[in-house]
């Protein structure tokens, strides 16, 4: 058996390649859109990419099904509740799947959403107990995937609550202890609220460690599943309806073109949006203005789908080297109206001076300051629940980054606002964004309630075992 493992950090994506050495036939479970990878290292290898499983309509990345489909001929599979706007092969629960030896069983785990399907790998057809299970968004390490996110049409979060229990409590726990969790996502994902950083588990290491997967009643299960839970970013529903539908393919090995000065400002004068994925610090010290600074050295294919619409037309700064690679990552998740990036970044902030502007980031001195001189001061936590209830900086007001964009209805332009997140790096973005939408005087906080705590010598506030949600997302 050739199993593989391939995690996207980003994204906090796992997908994977199982094959038979013996039949030369493989498959290829949850794949990120761009799928060179995969091909390349199937054809190494010597096999043949015969189907595509996807455990279910993913609402946090574009899936690769149709690129893969398109390159290699594959049949795309789901599980039988799953309804498409593609030819689709449906497995039912319980159903098998050869490869050779090497033998796949579908399980039927809804939950997470309605049509969610885990997959058992044998190495031998005839092994009594799976050599592993791929957990998809039901079962993560650590946690499980969560039932309230807006992605099934036609099901309430209690609905998918009830069905997640069953699929938790009964099936998955219901696997001997030596069989090993392979999920389709980590740390720092919005499908969840308690990932950890580690790749793979087992199902006895779950049971014994894991909170949702502890014997307890349904009802009990379902208020410790949804308490806590971060704000999903906007794009997840868009991405969930896209996964349904018969979409444009990505290109493999496509690239954005570089763009002259006269292009990128052609581009901006009709709407184009300029995103400036250098780090926080370049991005302080000069940027264009109404630029939004998304860095490519964090989560930018989640953050560009929490401050952008699919619909924008995109401009891109970025770091030598990373253009195409920044490109991707917005192809990842749908984001196609990328146009291309500035060649030279140096020459054109030189070619637009009176267009230049820095950015204002304070001290925790500064932002003492601020919060005590400075009556009309809109100060706001952009972080998520689960890391609020470890404590907050008094006088904040809570909006997450998540919910930023469409609650700018509740801030006043002309009056100043300071903002912070756990580290900087989310504080960055939001600031950027408010200044690109005519916000006035908008500051953040350096180091951000991380660095605030320290200084006052503030203890973190005992939580739940949910609150370490998001454990990835402390920047």
């Amino acid at each position: 058996m050739i199993f593989t493992q391939y995690y996207l950090d980003c994204l906090s994506q796992a997908s994977y390649l199982i094959g038979d050495e013996a039949s030369g036939q493989a498959v290829i479970v949850d794949p990120r859109r761009d799928v060179a990878e995969y091909l390349q290292d199937a054809a190494a290898q010597g096999l043949t990419i015969v189907g595509v499983l996807n455990t279910h309509f993913h609402a946090d990345f574009v899936s690769g099904h149709l690129e893969l489909a398109r390159e290699s001929g594959s049949w795309i599979g789901y599980g039988s509740a799953a309804q498409a706007d593609f030819e689709v092969r449906h497995f039912a629960d319980g159903e098998r799947l050869s490869l050779g030896e090497v033998t796949l069983e579908i399980m039927h785990t809804p939950g997470h959403t309605p049509e969610s399907i885990s997959v058992l790998v044998y190495e031998h057809a005839d092994d009594q107990v799976a050599y592993a299970v791929l957990t998809g968004d039901a079962l993560f390490i650590g946690d499980v995937g969560r039932p309230d996110l807006l992605a099934s049409i036609g099901f309430t979060a209690d609905e998918l609550g009830r069905m997640l229990y069953d699929t938790i409590q009964r099936k998955l726990m219901g696997l001997p202890d030596e069989v090993r969790v392979f999920p389709a996502h980590g740390a720092g994902s919005a499908c969840g609220k308690n990932l950890s950083t580690e790749k793979q588990s087992t199902i006895g290491e779950q049971r014994r460690t894991n909170y949702a997967c502890q014997p307890m009643s349904e009802e009990a299960f379902l208020a410790v599943v949804t308490e806590g839970q971060p704000s999903a970013p906007s794009y997840f529903v868009y991405n969930a309806v896209l996964n349904r539908q018969g979409r444009e393919t990505l290109e493999v090995g496509g690239s954005i073109p570089a763009l002259s000065d006269a292009d990128v400002d052609a581009a901006l004068a009709s709407g184009a949006i300029l995103t400036d994925a250098r780090s926080n610090a370049e991005f302080a010290t000069a940027h264009r203005k109404g630029s939004i600074n998304i860095p490519a050295d964090g989560r930018l294919a989640e953050t560009v789908g929490t401050v952008l619409s699919p619909e924008d037309r995109v401009v891109i700064i970025a770091p030598e080297g990373t253009e195409q690679e920044v490109a991707t990552r917005f192809a990842r998740i749908g984001y196609d109206h990328v146009l291309g990036y500035v060649a030279d970044p140096e020459a054109h902030f030189l070619a637009h001076e009176d267009d230049m502007r820095r950015a204002s980031r304070l001290t925790v001195d500064g932002a003492d300051h601020a919060v005590a001189s400075l009556a009309d001061l809109q100060f706001i936590d952009i972080r998520n629940p689960g890391e609020v209830a470890g404590g907050m900086i008094p006088g904040a007001r809570h909006i997450p980054l998540a919910e930023l964009g469409g609650r700018l209805g509740e801030l006043d332009g002309e009056e100043p606002v300071l903002l912070y997140c756990a580290g900087g790096w989310r504080s960055s973005v939001a600031s950027s964004l408010l200044r690109a939408k005519g916000f006035r005087d908008v500051s953040d906080i350096l180091g951000g309630y991380s660095a605030w705590s320290t200084a006052h010598q503030v203890q973190p506030v005992a939580c739940a075992a949910t609150a370490r949600a998001e454990a990835a997302q402390q920047v």
